[in-house]
């Protein structure tokens, strides 16, 4: 488990095969696996494999470019109708890095595009991919075999510790 959180990078370039449906099935579980307010599960996954609409997807912010060559994308996003809506976007950080894990654990690596708490990014994720009312796009997770190998970085700093006894 360590070895994965450790091991974790974003990864931007990727091989020109597919996923396993598997393999997505499996980060889909871990995502769902994670914890959420009141267990409220506000999560929906829209897995894309279409290139044209990845291209788009690609093209919402400024900084999604490197998705528009990757085999699949999870938009994932929430439902604002939950207990607690404002816990929503937390319980998605929560599932989304699951997603990420497990896509290390099992071979891929992945980048996560930011979509909230942009209305206007948010708002076209929704439109591209047809939500319906009540659903907010929360973040893009590319993803694929890695076409790239490279170590994480080192991002321990002992003075941002603090202990109070």
């Amino acid at each position: 488990m360590l070895d994965t959180i450790f091991h974790r990078v974003s990864v931007r370039k990727y091989e020109d095969r597919p996923v396993e449906t598997e393999k997505t099935e499996w980060m889909l579980k871990a995502a769902m696996a994670a914890p959420s307010a009141v267990n409220q599960q506000p999560w929906e996954f829209y897995v894309v494999t279409n290139k044209k609409v990845i291209e788009s997807l690609s093209q919402v912010t400024p900084y999604a470019g490197c998705a528009g060559k990757a085999p699949a994308v999870i938009a994932a996003a929430y439902r604002e109708a939950c207990p607690f809506p404002d816990y929503a976007q937390i319980d998605l950080a929560i599932a989304m890095e699951n997603l990420w894990l497990a896509a290390d654990a099992l071979g891929l690596g992945g980048v996560w595009l930011g979509i909230a708490p942009t209305e206007a990014y948010m708002k076209k994720v929704g439109e591209m991919l047809a939500f319906p009312e009540g659903l907010k796009a929360f973040g893009l997770f590319a993803y694929g075999y890695p076409a790239e190998s490279r170590p994480q970085q080192d991002r321990f700093d002992r003075e941002r510790i603090h202990y109070i006894e």
